[in-house]
């Protein structure tokens, strides 16, 4: 009998009033994904859906700056998977905003 080995990984998800860890035992191999599917995550928040939720691995998002994504990211030990809500608004747009009220509020001064 072979013993088979597991890694320890995170998935978490956080909203603006509440955040939830999930520690796991997964496979070598599992990817990303997978982790994110073994976690109940989805079940629990409907708005996540597997197929189209943005992952990251310690604050870098996965499929941009050269990692796989996340169907394709194997976990290494210790890896935390980040569920990323959608943005509210676009920050460039936000920005601009913010600039324009300040410019407005400079000019009544």
């Amino acid at each position: 009998m072979t013993d088979i080995k597991t890694i320890a990984v995170e998935v978490v998800y956080a909203l603006p009033h509440e955040q939830r860890l999930m520690r796991l035992l997964v496979q070598p191999g599992t990817t990303a994904l997978e982790a994110l599917v073994r976690s109940g995550i989805p079940e629990e928040y409907p708005e996540v859906d597997p197929a189209t939720a943005k992952l990251g691995i310690f604050g870098q998002a996965l499929g941009t700056k050269g990692l796989a994504p996340a169907n394709q990211y194997v976990l290494q030990p210790g890896d935390r998977v980040e569920v990323y809500r959608p943005l509210i608004a676009d920050p460039k747009e936000a920005r601009k905003q913010r600039a324009e009220k300040a410019r407005r509020r400079a000019d009544k001064a």
